[in-house]
């Protein structure tokens, strides 16, 4: 509602179409027009032009006042009208206004390594790309989410030559996941450069077919998505795709063919390559050896996607460190002819008491450990604050699961974050049980109580704190196009917090059930409202809403 009143603004000073209409330097008006720029370009004085653009929103019926103060033009609303159109929208679940008419949006995230258990280290990209799937979907979008298993390459070579050497076959079917990480490990401690000739051997042994070194690959695949599944039932995160690296073998001859075809390639040291200027280091499409890389599978994947589900748009949730790997892919498809709309949504590391992890020195925390423990960390609190509360098991599993989920989404996603899970376990502070309880807080005020919808007194929201939480409700739709803008589910977070906090004082400042039947009407349908947007975007980052806790 505030972004459609301020392109309905904006739409009147359309002869303006480069005004600017944005957030009041004072803290009592609700939007700010700079007209500096605008006397300036007009060459009209500032007082003249001050009248001139009040002439045209004065009669806007959801605008009260509009104040001319040193060179910005304030736009205070009608708080009564404003608050009853935001509060009417919020019940007919209006949010977004953004139109994205269909468009198709393809989202890459999570992408394990198969054989390799599913640690902390890959939480960030399943939650961000899991939270951005539902905002892009929630705003109209058609979404595609795509799990790039990471199930070829040298590494499979290693793990079955370790495999061979020191395995055991009654171990693995034990516990086949952590057993292979085991022997990966050893692999790596060896540091033995016969080894790795060897592993590179079998890598080719398994390119070539090798019945049984495929047999073995097969199965560990097969291990590592049950493993995996069970993660993203956990979690609550779905996909459309499973096709891993593997499954893009076949296809990456016609990227070659298509890049020579086009004279984009060379050969360089025996190797074929992409030059691409623009600082950016050439391309390497094939090894000396005839061997394709990660780019070539990547430009065979982009393209069986596009052919595939015909996106608008396709966003890869990865690493900082890849960034280089994603400017070269879109400059190779640019040079290509497809000019594709590739947006890579880089984050930061999951730091343990501040250090990186590593698969191959074995320096990885399980994710399923880190989220039983927040489960049981939960379930503790839940047995001293409220003994009494039926099924606590169920409620410490939703505690547990949306703090670990919200102490990611709650940083901006391009910085580290440290993991500390009494911190994020707190029920009071930027955390998710702050959230929950904050939305059970306005349950157990509604459960007993009958809404009358229409019996409202409009004067209330003349009150600050009632107004500050209309403000905050009529930006919720905007919120979630600021998510899309920047890809951040940060922004969602942030906002939800606020929202929390701005209840919270609102409810130790007012009574919520009075004696007033209009008063105590219009405070249950505030309330409700914020419960309603706190449920809603705590359901689009992946957490889940509680009604007692």
């Amino acid at each position: 509602m505030f972004q459609q009143l301020r392109l309905d603004i904006l739409k009147r000073l359309e002869k303006y179409d480069y005004i600017i209409v944005e957030e009041p330097k004072r803290a009592d008006s609700d939007l700010a027009i700079p007209l500096f720029n605008v006397s300036k370009k007009e060459q009209i004085p500032i007082n003249e032009v001050s009248k001139e653009i009040t002439s045209l929103l004065e009669d806007h019926p959801l605008i009260s006042k509009l104040e001319f103060d040193r060179g910005f033009l304030n736009i205070y609303f009608n708080r009564e009208l404003f608050s009853k159109e935001v509060l009417s929208n919020i019940k007919d679940e209006k949010y977004g206004t953004l139109n994205s008419n269909g468009k198709v949006v393809c989202i890459d995230y999570s992408s394990p390594n198969i054989a390799k258990s599913f640690s902390v280290g890959h939480l960030r990209s399943t939650v961000i790309g899991a939270s951005l799937y539902k905002v892009y979907e929630k705003l109209g979008y058609k979404v595609i989410g795509i799990n790039h298993l990471g199930d070829w390459g040298t590494q499979f070579g290693k793990m079955i030559v370790a495999y061979d050497l020191w395995g055991s076959e009654e171990e693995l079917k034990k516990n086949p996941i952590d057993y292979l990480q085991s022997l990966y490990v050893k692999f790596h401690e060896e540091e033995n450069e016969l080894l790795e000739e060897k592993a590179r051997e079998t890598f080719k042994a398994l390119e070539d077919g090798d019945k049984r070194v495929l047999a073995l690959w097969e199965y560990f695949k097969e291990e590592s998505l049950k493993e995996f599944m069970k993660m993203y039932e956990i979690l609550n995160v779905k996909f459309d795709s499973y096709h891993g690296e593997a499954f893009y073998n076949d296809k990456m001859a016609d990227v070659v063919k298509i890049l020579t075809e086009k004279e984009l390639t060379e050969i360089d040291d025996g190797a074929l390559i992409v030059r691409l200027n623009d600082d950016l280091p050439p391309a390497l499409i094939k090894r000396s050896d005839g061997a394709t890389l990660y780019i070539t599978r990547d430009l065979a994947a982009l393209l069986y996607r596009y052919n595939t589900y015909h996106f608008d748009k396709v966003l890869y949730v990865v690493g900082n460190e890849q960034k280089l790997h994603f400017n070269q892919l879109k400059k190779v498809s640019d040079l290509m002819g497809y000019n594709f709309d590739i947006t890579h949504v880089n984050f930061g590391l999951v730091l343990i008491d501040g250090k990186k992890m590593s698969t191959r020195e074995g320096k990885v925390v399980k994710l399923y450990d880190v989220i039983s423990e927040a489960v049981n960390l939960a379930l503790k609190a839940i047995t001293e604050k409220n003994p009494n509360l039926k099924d606590k098991e169920e409620a410490a599993r939703k505690i547990g699961v949306s703090a670990v989920i919200f102490n990611d989404l709650k940083n901006d996603r391009k910085l580290d974050i440290d993991f500390n899970l009494e911190e994020m376990l707190s029920f009071e502070g930027l955390t998710g049980p702050y959230l929950q309880y904050s939305s059970v807080r306005i349950y157990s005020m509604l459960k007993d109580e009958t809404i009358k919808e229409g019996l409202v007194d409009p004067t209330l929201f003349k009150d600050d704190l009632y107004y500050k939480l209309v403000i905050l409700l009529s930006q919720f739709s905007n919120t979630l196009e600021r998510v899309i803008l920047e890809n951040g589910p940060h922004i969602l977070s942030r906002y939800l917090l606020n929202l929390a906090a701005t209840f919270n004082q609102f409810y130790g400042a007012h009574k919520v059930i009075v004696e007033d039947e209009k008063v105590k009407n219009t405070n249950l349908i505030l309330i409700k409202a914020v419960r309603v947007v706190l449920n809603e975007g705590m359901r689009l980052l992946g957490m889940a809403h509680l009604d007692e806790m």
